[in-house]
């Protein structure tokens, strides 16, 4: 089954709101089977929706909108839908009472422009919204499921996983689609192409390989898709250890995490404790590790040191370091994470400093010059790199590198 999914609204077309719920359906479905052909993102305009949903239709066996479902006058998706399958509206009870309920419970006046919340096209099955307002409504007309649901995150997330994600395997025979994730750090994609390109081209008819490539790391991603699941699986499996076996090394995880996420899980494993001085990349490193749960049993603490001062005041940088060779030196690197490892009491640290730009290069040290350094208590890593002149890509450049260079020593150091 192909799916095209339709988000209305001009503030995704301005940039003013990011459209997360494409993404998120996406996976949902993906999960159960059905396949994207299309995302679209349309204006507020009768012409524009109704020329989306006719083009979709076209493409698509089943088309998911959300937006445009709220009470005000630029929210014409309800009656714009209406139009395009030829029918007028009805008032739906059910939504009726739960706007009035809602409305009671915060003791605010029950306005008509609120009433109408509840008209819906006459065609349509409703789905109820225990979370909103704004009804779901389940279409299927000439062969075509259409489903118009609200675009608040919240809401069609439940709408998604309560109502439609069944009734879509209720009422189609979906195939299955199954995904085995490989995460690798420290090669390109172009390079991992050439080691496994024999691999590649043998690959059964139902598996599709396909390179993820993101600032440091590849995510290879293998698909089957078939009718049996136990089947798919052990011929992923299969695939999946010719992959990690010829790539050894480069491997971090055989699962769909970040590598801040496969660097916890392994220093979890092995009791292992983690601090981090900081200096260009402003505790951006900390913030990747601090936003996953679980972070407490690994991460100590880390040190902003982005002042001369600081580096001495919090991680004991000798003065004359910082003086004779700069802030961006191997030798203030190394002592920022020897200072770290003694100021938090962690098995291992990681330390970087660097001009993450756009201004404050020299000739010897151009922006983008960065030193990263990590440490156990046997000995001390440091590395230089020399990225671009951007300053956020440095940044996050500087923060995966250093997670790959924590990565090798965790792996030597076992």
């Amino acid at each position: 089954m192909l799916a095209e999914i339709i988000t209305i609204g001009d503030e995704i077309l301005i940039g003013q709101i990011i459209d997360s719920n494409s993404a998120w359906m996406a996976q949902q479905l993906n999960a159960i089977g059905v396949r994207i052909k299309q995302i679209s993102s349309v204006s507020d305009d009768r012409g524009h929706i109704f020329s989306a949903l006719k083009e979709a239709s076209g493409r698509a066996d089943l088309i998911l909108i959300t937006g445009g479902l709220g009470p005000t006058k630029d929210d014409i998706t309800k009656t714009t839908l209406a139009e395009y399958f030829g029918v007028g509206m009805k008032r739906d009870q059910q939504t009726l009472d739960n706007v009035a309920n809602i409305f009671e419970r915060y003791n605010r006046p029950l306005l008509e422009v609120n009433i109408r919340q509840a008209d819906v096209p006459e065609n349509c099955e409703v789905l109820f919204n225990k979370n909103g307002t704004a009804p779901g409504m389940w279409f299927q007309v000439d062969g075509k499921v259409f489903v118009s649901m609200p675009g608040v995150p919240f809401e069609m997330m439940y709408l998604m996983e309560d109502l439609v994600i069944p009734k879509l395997k209720e009422t189609f025979d979906l195939p299955k689609i199954i995904h085995q994730t490989i995460l690798t750090a420290g090669e390109g994609e172009s390079f991992l192409a050439e080691r496994i390109a024999d691999i590649e081209d043998q690959l059964p008819p139902e598996i599709k390989l396909a390179y993820l490539p993101k600032l440091g790391v590849v995510r290879l991603r293998l698909s089957a898709y078939g009718e049996d699941e136990n089947q798919l699986k052990k011929a992923l499996a299969i695939q999946t250890k010719k992959i990690t076996k010829r790539l050894g090394d480069t491997i971090v995880a055989t699962e769909d995490i970040p590598l801040e996420k496969a660097i916890l899980l392994l220093m979890s494993k092995n009791k292992q404790t983690l601090s981090l001085a900081e200096s260009c990349t402003g505790g951006y490193l900390a913030h990747l590790f601090t936003s996953l749960p679980g972070a407490s049993s690994v991460f100590l603490g880390g040190a902003v040191s982005y002042s001369y001062e600081m580096k001495e005041r919090m991680l004991g940088v000798n003065p004359d370091t910082l003086w004779e060779t700069g802030a961006v030196s191997e030798e203030t690197v190394r002592e920022m994470a020897e200072g770290a490892l003694r100021t938090f009491s962690s098995d291992y640290a990681v330390a970087v400093t660097g001009i993450a730009g756009p201004d404050g290069g020299t000739p010897e040290k151009p922006v983008g010059t960065v030193w990263i350094a990590v440490a156990n208590q046997e000995k001390t890593l440091a590395k230089r790199y020399v990225f671009g002149n951007k300053r956020i890509q440095n940044i996050e450049r500087t923060a995966t590198r250093a997670m790959i260079d924590l990565l090798q020593l965790l792996r030597e150091s076992k």
